[in-house]
């Protein structure tokens, strides 16, 4: 009977042992995610302003640059979802800002309008939350019952 509760706890210490090692593995996985969801965010941003500024900048087709922007955005906000250290208003923020370049383009496009959008972009790659409070008060520029 003693040699069966020893094996018995030797087994059950292997097993916890081994537990314990799954659960740091999985810990550890996680963060790794986690770094490679806001890299990609922060790569999201970093296009979208390269795109509002060659909208701003440059001459040529604007409906294409405009998709441009919008499109970078669009993966923005998508990668956002997927961030654990994003409270769920600044989630909301950052779809707000796709949502409005989606639905008032004509209203985005003011230069005024675009170089707000810009500095967002910058406050939001910087991990600011003046990002998400100027992204708030850009959204509440928008006239939403008109075009």
């Amino acid at each position: 009977m003693k040699k069966k509760m020893k094996r018995t706890f030797w087994l059950f210490g292997i097993a916890f042992a081994g537990l314990l090692l799954f659960i740091g593995l999985y810990i550890d996985e996680t963060r790794r995610v986690q770094e490679t969801y806001r890299a990609q965010f922060n790569a999201n941003l970093a296009h979208t302003a390269d795109s509002v500024e060659s909208y701003l900048n440059g001459d040529g087709d604007w409906g294409l640059k405009y998709r441009r922007i919008l499109s970078d955005m669009s993966s923005a906000d998508s990668f956002s979802f997927l961030l654990t250290n994003l409270s769920e208003k600044q989630k909301i923020q950052v779809n707000e800002l796709h949502t409005i370049l989606l639905k008032y383009p004509e209203q985005m496009q003011e230069t005024q309008r675009l170089e707000a959008l810009l500095q967002i972009l910058n406050d939001l790659q910087q991990n600011l939350d003046l990002g998400f409070q100027e992204a708030e008060e850009l959204v509440a520029t928008i006239d939403k019952k008109g075009h």
